[in-house]
């Protein structure tokens, strides 16, 4: 077991959660430069970032933090079939539709579809940064406590496997590695975290990142 592991119990990470997160959510994209946000970007600096010319389209993900004595964080591996991010691994989410009041009601819509997480078990509690995504997404992260007691009903056809990963893992820097990939021809830098032959990545491991530098680094 890892030797940080008794880095988050349950107690430790909700007075983090109320002291560190952001009360509402993060700045929009207009607002801010685009170097300067939280993105795909932030390891490798794109001199062509701020000639972002289109407004993002907007979406909101759930950080679901299962509330056990030792919390774990709860990610779906994506069915084989979709068109984007397929079999990568993942937050409940997506972008937000005209009738979701706000981020947070986004992404409780978005868990009920994809995993059938009723938002009966679920207590948000803040929110991240916002990450720019290259895909042309401007994610806000929703951080919630879930009751231990929930239950599931995956939707097959977006999601392949729900399973969860200790918060004290996930929130350990030793495990954020930092991987160097090639891409239609541009260099790209991102964050991965291996756990028991699961490969957690890209933007799903950027802002667990992000959840680390808000709560645990300081």
């Amino acid at each position: 077991m890892n030797k940080t592991m008794a880095l988050a119990p349950l107690e430790d990470f909700l007075a983090r959660a109320r002291a560190r997160l952001l009360t509402a959510p993060p700045t929009t994209f207009s607002r801010v430069k685009v170097a300067d946000l939280n993105g795909d970007h932030a390891l490798a600096p794109d001199p062509a970032a701020d000639a972002f010319e289109r407004e993002p389209r907007h979406a909101a993900v759930l950080v679901p933090v299962v509330a056990r004595p030792e919390p774990t964080v709860l990610l779906t591996l994506r069915a084989t079939t979709l068109s984007n991010h397929a079999g990568q691994i993942s937050f409940p989410g997506g972008r937000l539709d005209p009738e979701d009041k706000d981020e947070v009601a986004a992404a409780l819509r978005e868990a009920w579809e994809e995993v059938g997480l009723g938002p009966q078990y679920v207590t948000p509690l803040g929110f991240l940064d916002g990450y720019l995504a290259r895909s042309g997404f401007w994610i806000t992260p929703v951080v919630a406590s879930v009751a231990p007691d929930h239950t599931l009903a995956i939707n097959p056809a977006e999601v392949q496997e729900v399973f969860e990963v200790p918060l004290a893992f996930l929130m350990a820097p030793e495990n954020h590695q930092r991987h160097t990939a090639e891409r239609n021809g541009v260099l790209r830098r991102f964050y991965a975290m291996p756990y028991e032959g699961r490969f957690i990545w890209g933007a799903t491991a950027g802002m667990l990142r992000n959840m680390y530098e808000r709560m645990y680094a300081r």
